[in-house]
């Protein structure tokens, strides 16, 4: 098919829909205490108007260029080994500038995809960790080897770099713009761009919008809960690092504990953190709390359900053996490792003992994934993303040579409460602009008859499951005791950041997430599959003694999935109670 190149610099802005959708199939009482709320009614599909090169010769908005408008063949994409349907990709970017502290030049890319058969719906899909990429824009869709996506389903979809390149990482902090842009400007500056291409495209403005992330992607997704209420009808937000900076400092708390146990350095003299604790002590903590836990709801089968009834049942200090006369053989811990290990799961705090950010579960998913955080993205990543986005005033770009020792003497004292403090040009503190303003007040997006959904990970080494779920039951108590009727969070075993770790990570929420919103259909469970080998996208943290295909129910919290008898494999042997 023929690809069209144009540079569209836009001379006004354009009328559009503001809303993700406002027709409602039937309205009720949306007071605070009622469990009846507006119902939103069906997106209805459409046809893209032409092809790609007349849509080409539409296109305008203020302050966009536009670069390329091409015609995608179907089968040029796959997913899971599934072809995407024909659709129309279009790339650009918006408000370009010269950044008048760093001298760089930003501007916020984007890509979209349009398919020719829509169903009437958009979904934003935002990225991760520090952004700086436009991603293809297939719309995932979340979990571990998702079997498909929301352009394949019909939804126009859009990724963005959110205001940076990957370049620019993670020296956009220097730029209080990029900083805002990163934190919560680019999904509120995109999204009436993207309604507005595709009311051009298909004759219409979405029916309904959609808004699905995980990780950094989670907490533009709970921010865009609170800041655009007005504009997306369902929204999903997994492993929501909703509290990013407060997560960094735990990061490098982590990081500062298991170097006090370390028995190796590394080339730059420093302590090699990953001595500290290693793969098979952590295996053999693994096995411990299994053994004081995987029962507790009903079924022996290496997942912890009922997670909150595990922190009751193991003890660090009793349940794993202590090592005599400081000998590691794997089968003990030391003294001096139960308190650092235990000080990583009880979460940073500092000299005066108040915490900084909050504790970890015990959990069984301990393997690579954790790994990868504690002890190796705690002294990359993280030191990154403190020093140049989330302090104020950032670090000089020197201390991006020097991030392990910038994090190993990160002080809890004088470092950490600069994510709340602005300065000179940056105006906006790091916990204003990545944070959701007034985060368990969702009364606009309630009373509309949008709906959200929050997965978690019980093993996420990085964003607390426990911080998500302190947060809903804030959320349950500034709604009379039940946010049920338009928020649901589901905590799943042994998943680590997002995916992976002895879980079933694999599930698809957004097909529930539509029937809730469009119909009513409240998802009182959703069914994850375990990445065996047999799987399209095996997951090797799997036990083989799982066998193939094991599910089960994703129940919404405080519910936990409780054994009844059967199939151990089945999710129909389980009920969320």
């Amino acid at each position: 098919m023929k690809c069209t190149s144009i540079a569209l610099a836009a001379a006004a802005t354009l009328t559009l829909a503001a809303c993700g959708g406002n027709d409602l199939g039937s309205a009720a009482n949306t007071g605070a205490n009622s469990s009846a709320l507006p119902q939103l009614s069906a997106a209805t599909p459409g046809t893209l108007a032409g092809n790609c090169a007349a849509l080409a010769a539409k296109l305008s908005f203020a302050n966009t260029v536009f670069t390329t408008v091409t015609d995608v063949a179907a089968g040029t994409l796959k997913v899971a080994g599934k072809s995407i349907a024909e659709h129309c990709l279009i790339q650009g970017s918006m408000n370009q500038r010269v950044s008048s502290v760093d001298g760089k030049t930003y501007a916020i890319g984007f890509e979209m995809r349009l398919p020719i058969a829509w169903n009437g719906r958009f979904f934003y899909q935002p990225n991760g960790g520090l952004d700086g990429n436009v991603v293809t824009a297939t719309g995932e869709i979340g979990g571990g080897g998702p079997t498909s996506d929301a352009l394949n389903m019909g939804f126009a979809v859009i990724s963005s770099d959110a205001g940076h390149s990957s370049a620019q990482n993670p020296l956009f902090g220097l730029d209080p713009q990029a900083r805002i842009d990163y934190g919560y400007n680019a999904v509120a500056t995109l999204t009436p761009m993207a309604k507005q291409v595709i009311k051009l495209a298909y004759g219409k403005a979405p029916d309904r919008s959609y808004f699905d992330g995980c990780s950094n992607g989670g907490r533009h997704a709970l921010v865009a809960a609170a800041r655009s209420s007005a504009e997306y009808d369902g929204i999903i937000a997994g492993d929501p690092g909703f509290h990013l900076p407060k997560a960094a400092v735990g990061e490098m708390w982590s990081a500062q504990q298991l170097a006090k146990v370390a028995t190796a350095t590394t080339s730059n003299g420093l302590p090699d953190i990953t001595t500290g604790f290693t793969a098979t002590e952590r295996q053999m903590v693994a096995s411990k709390i299994l053994s004081k836990c995987d029962a507790l709801d009903g079924a022996t089968d290496g997942l912890i359900q009922d997670i909150k009834a595990c922190q009751a049942n193991f003890s660090l200090a009793t349940d794993v053996p202590t090592c005599t006369n400081n000998v590691r053989d794997g089968t003990c811990l030391t003294s001096a490792q139960k308190d650092a290990v235990g000080n990583v799961f009880s979460g940073a705090r500092n000299s005066a003992g108040t915490a900084l950010y909050a504790s970890f579960p015990y959990d069984a998913g301990l393997g690579p994934g954790w790994s990868a955080w504690k002890q190796a993205n705690s002294i990359t990543l993280d030191p990154a993303a403190a020093a140049f986005t989330f302090t104020t005033p950032p670090q000089t770009a020197a201390v991006l040579s020097q991030l392990s020792a910038y994090a190993l003497n990160f002080s809890m004292d004088t470092d950490a409460p600069k994510i709340f403090a602005t300065s000179g040009a940056y105006s906006e503190s790091a916990w204003s602009f990545m944070t959701p303003p007034d985060e368990t007040n969702l009364s606009a997006l309630k009373q509309r008859g949008a709906k959200l959904m929050v997965y978690h990970g019980t093993s996420d080494p990085v964003f607390s499951s426990n911080d998500t779920t302190d947060w809903y039951q804030r959320l349950t108590a500034a709604n009379s005791g039940d946010a049920s009727n338009f928020a649901r969070l589901y905590t799943i075993a042994g998943m680590n950041h997002c995916s992976g770790g002895p879980s079933t990570d694999q599930f698809d929420m957004l097909t529930p997430l539509v029937a809730w919103v469009e119909q009513g259909k409240a998802p009182d469970s959703v069914v994850a599959t375990a990445r065996d080998a047999s799987n399209v996208t095996p997951n090797s943290d799997v036990p083989t003694g799982w066998g193939a295909g094991r599910t089960r129910p994703l129940c919404p919290y405080p519910k936990v999935a409780r054994y009844q008898g059967g199939d151990v494999s089945a999710a129909s042997s389980f009920a969320c109670s």
